[in-house]
């Protein structure tokens, strides 16, 4: 088949080498080793956490990505791996190239931080290593700072079980060609494989460094998720499923005297397989995952972590009523420190928009349709304090924005000083990404007892998929988007339902 003189955007994405005429280098040479690899560009190739000047490539060297020990079939050695950006697709203007050494230590996993770039640019990048080439992924850096004038389309997804469907929402996602990604949370799902499942997870329930690196390479293997890596740079949090359900900071969600060990292998596999940069390398069994990345003047994101600090869930977790613990001032979701630097970012900020990238819910939210008030406990709700200065932090800021994951449903809410009051001022506005699988199919239940309960929350859908964003400085659009099975392959994507918020206006206008 030829190869088109100028390949589309996602004819390089979805072709890797063979799209851009790649001939693998050294292969004739390489082909009389006896210790040749096998492609080990099995896991795909990956960028994230750009600044105006810099950006990180990431890839994991596995021949063989199911191995049960987790190493990918490699060889117990180092090996060079060369990488290189350019700014065509054809890697005709190449600007930085460089070799960078897969250690077995780190699973052979690549991580490079690439500066000298141009502020607001695409650029394109590959790996080689023994005879074999990557496929080509996209990426760009942000804008420079000061730079208001420019948009931004933003993606962003969490909770993405393996067994629980495909993985057709990222390829969806993917379609959507947006400048930036983020992924909030359960990517991985640590469970051993379950009797519905659609397709087979491997190995036993993760607690081994072994478990998390085989289980983060099975997800890694999905086409579907593969594309998404190449498509644009990922900012990305963990919640809870990454280590276990429902931990917090050294308390397992069951006594386990062995959980510690437990958090520093996921920790360590997590590194390995995410596109971050090296301040995020853990030591023993803390890792500095929160940080801000602005892009231009447009926007501030403030990516949080609110399972590593946090303060055990109170009145023994899950949905409760009349639990006074969670209105104790001292209980803390981000940690004392955290939330300075939150505080702090908030107070400095001169963005546009600041965007809290976070776990879970924020607003709150009564799940007990009648008399009583049931809240989450594993929820911001359940650290009534913490939320309410985070919230005033933001209402102090132009246009306060909140993105969450983890509940497996889309909601929008309007974030509010006084929720008992739905006239009260306005602090800024929340928006909750679906899962990607979790959860199976959905359905289309209004939630109504629910919505009736809570008139700052607007919408609710029990489908899988993701968020479409739009940043200007004028607006925010956000669309829900929806796909209608996921325990099939190859659904299409539709919006659900679109909320524009205006400048300096902390309120959801249906779109």
């Amino acid at each position: 088949m030829s190869v088109p003189t100028t390949p589309s955007r996602r004819s390089v994405l979805l072709g890797g080498a063979a799209a851009l005429g790649i001939t693998a280098l050294g292969t004739t040479q390489a082909s009389a080793s006896a210790d040749r690899l096998a492609d080990p560009f099995t896991l795909g190739i990956a960028s994230g956490d750009p600044d105006h000047h810099s950006v990180v490539l990431w890839t994991r060297l596995a021949q063989n990505p199911l191995a049960d020990n987790g190493l990918g079939g490699m060889p117990d050695r180092p090996y060079l791996v060369e990488w290189e950006i350019a700014t065509d697709e054809r890697f005709r203007r190449t600007v930085r190239r460089g070799v960078e050494l897969a250690r077995p230590q780190s699973a052979h996993s690549v991580h490079v931080e690439v500066d000298g770039l141009r502020p607001g640019s695409e650029y394109f990048y590959r790996f080689r290593t023994q005879g074999h080439v990557s496929e080509a992924g996209r990426t760009r850096t942000a804008p420079a700072p000061g730079t208001l004038r420019t948009d931004l389309t933003m993606c962003f997804a969490s909770c993405s079980h393996f067994g629980a469907g495909h993985f057709t929402a990222y390829k969806r996602l993917a379609e959507d060609e947006p400048g930036l990604i983020l992924h909030l949370g359960d990517y991985q799902y640590e469970y051993a494989a379950g009797a519905n499942d659609v397709r087979k997870v491997l190995g036993p329930e993760t607690r081994t460094l072994e478990n998390y690196r085989l289980r983060h390479a099975q997800y890694k293997t999905d086409p579907d998720l593969q594309l998404a890596h190449a498509t644009a740079p990922w900012l990305t949090v963990w919640d809870d499923h990454e280590t276990e359900n429902n931990w917090a900071d050294e308390v397992p969600e069951q006594p386990d005297p062995d959980f510690l060990a437990r958090r520093k292998n996921a920790f360590q596999a997590y590194y390995e397989n995410m596109p971050l940069r090296r301040t995020a390398r853990p030591r023993g069994i803390d890792m500095r995952l929160y940080r801000r990345i602005q892009w231009g003047a447009l926007i501030n994101f403030h990516m949080l972590d609110t399972r590593q600090y946090r303060d055990d869930q109170a009145c023994g977790d899950g949905v409760k009523a009349n639990c006074d613990a969670r209105l104790e001032p001292t209980r803390s979701i981000t940690g004392e420190e955290q939330e300075r630097w939150l505080l702090d970012g908030l107070r400095r900020s001169r963005a546009r928009w600041d965007v809290l990238g976070q776990q879970v819910f924020f607003s709150q939210i009564d799940l007990t349709p009648g008399a009583a008030q049931g809240y989450n406990m594993d929820a911001w709700d359940g650290y009534k304090a913490n939320r309410d200065r985070v919230a005033e932090g933001l209402g102090r800021t132009r246009n306060g924005v909140v993105l969450t994951g983890d509940v497996h449903r889309h909601w929008a809410a309007e974030i509010k000083s006084d929720y008992t009051d739905p006239t009260s001022r306005g602090l800024g506005t929340e928006f909750v990404t679906t899962s990607i699988t979790s959860g199976g199919d959905g359905n289309d239940d209004p939630n109504a007892g629910v919505l009736a309960e809570n008139p700052h929350v607007k919408f609710h859908k029990n489908r899988r998929g993701y968020i479409r964003t739009k940043f200007t400085a004028d607006e925010l659009r956000a669309d829900y988007r929806i796909l209608p099975y996921v325990r099939q392959a190859g659904a299409e994507a539709s919006t659900a339902a679109s909320f524009v918020v205006a400048d300096r206006d902390p309120s959801l206008h249906r779109a």
